[in-house]
């Protein structure tokens, strides 16, 4: 007796959703490039302390309105808050990737972070 295979309707389905996942991880990935060469500035304090950076969060320049501090300090300060930012940032990364492997059981999905 000869076995019947299911209909493969389902394969045009799988077939997509798997274009679907290539597509969605291309436009992350354009994304993701685009981020990393654009640059971003932000100040505080009204313009008292001033902090540039690229997308791929490294601090390229941190600066000091000399008002607001002692004028023989500045450079010291600069660098101090600066690998401060950065450390920060990479705790924050860090943190990220912890919980997104807990929501993806540990599955590595390329250009979710």
């Amino acid at each position: 007796m000869a076995r019947r295979m299911p209909p493969m309707g389902g394969m045009g389905n799988m077939s997509n959703m798997i274009k679907q996942a290539q597509k969605m991880q291309q436009d992350m990935l354009k994304m993701q490039e685009e981020m990393e060469t654009s640059g971003f500035e932000a100040a505080s304090g009204g313009g008292a302390v001033t902090v540039k950076a690229t997308g791929k969060k490294e601090i390229t320049e941190i600066k000091i309105n000399p008002e607001v501090v002692d004028a023989d300090d500045i450079e010291m300060l600069e660098e101090l808050i600066m690998v401060a930012v950065n450390d920060v940032m990479k705790k924050i990364d860090n943190a990220n990737q912890e919980k997104l492997g807990r929501l993806t059981g540990g599955m590595n999905i390329p250009g979710l972070l």
